[in-house]
């Protein structure tokens, strides 16, 4: 009983904490966070110059799932702490594509059957497959945005700071679940709201800053805990 009490105090914490966006201006100027605001902010010059509508825009939000998952690898490459030899990096990694690799795939079909159309209109009004939408609308640019700040992250933070040497398998393996589950339910339900509005460039614009801010939320959550870790006594 009592470990379930624990388990919801902390389920609250978490949630709580996630929807906390009052951020110091030190926290703001971290080239990481920088890195992370730059990426995000792309969507809104294609709401604003390149019409992009409510699909667009949570496209480019799955696209991260893929980079998180190929930065965890990355991560789970070099990991040293608890357990950390590399036969078990090798089985860790095999059994965490598997499964976010599923976890992306349903992400993304959930998103497309949604939001998407297997043919959508370009500026000028002639139809385009999904893949021409792709170069059309620039969203490859927003991607590269994307790989760009998580690569920042990965050299400055991971490495440059250490963190691969306090990094367990499975703290590695479970970052991007605990980072992204309640990020993109929420994006998703926006989403869905201001689809049925029609995609109003308002709207669009708030579910974009909203994301920001729960990202560098996350980011900030991740990285503390590791700080802790170096300041603990030994």
């Amino acid at each position: 009983m009592t470990a379930k009490v624990g388990k919801r105090h902390s389920f609250k914490v978490h949630v709580s904490g996630s929807f906390n966006f009052r951020f110091g201006r030190s926290t703001l100027t971290r080239p990481s966070v920088l890195a992370l605001m730059i990426a995000n902010l792309f969507p809104i010059v294609g709401v604003m110059l390149l019409g992009w509508d409510t699909f667009l825009v949570l496209a480019l939000f799955w696209v991260e799932n893929v980079v998180m998952g190929l930065f965890t690898i990355f991560k789970l490459a070099i990991a040293s702490g608890d357990n950390a030899r590399w036969y078990a990096r090798v089985g860790a990694a095999i059994a965490f594509v598997f499964q976010y690799g599923l976890f992306t795939l349903v992400h993304g079909v959930f998103v497309f059957l949604v939001f998407g159309t297997i043919m959508r209109p370009s500026s000028s009004g002639e139809l385009l497959s999904l893949g021409e939408s792709v170069f059309s609308y620039e969203l490859m640019w927003g991607a590269l945005a994307l790989l760009i700040s998580h690569g920042v992250s990965f050299f400055l933070n991971y490495v440059g700071s250490g963190e691969y040497r306090l990094s367990s398998l499975r703290d590695v393996t479970q970052e991007p679940y605990g980072r992204m589950v309640l990020l993109h339910v929420t994006i998703i339900f926006g989403g869905m709201l201001i689809s049925a509005l029609g995609s109003p460039v308002a709207g669009l614009l708030l579910l974009i800053v909203l994301k920001m801010a729960m990202d560098i939320r996350a980011h900030l959550r991740q990285h503390q805990k590791y700080a802790r870790l170096v300041s603990e006594p030994a």
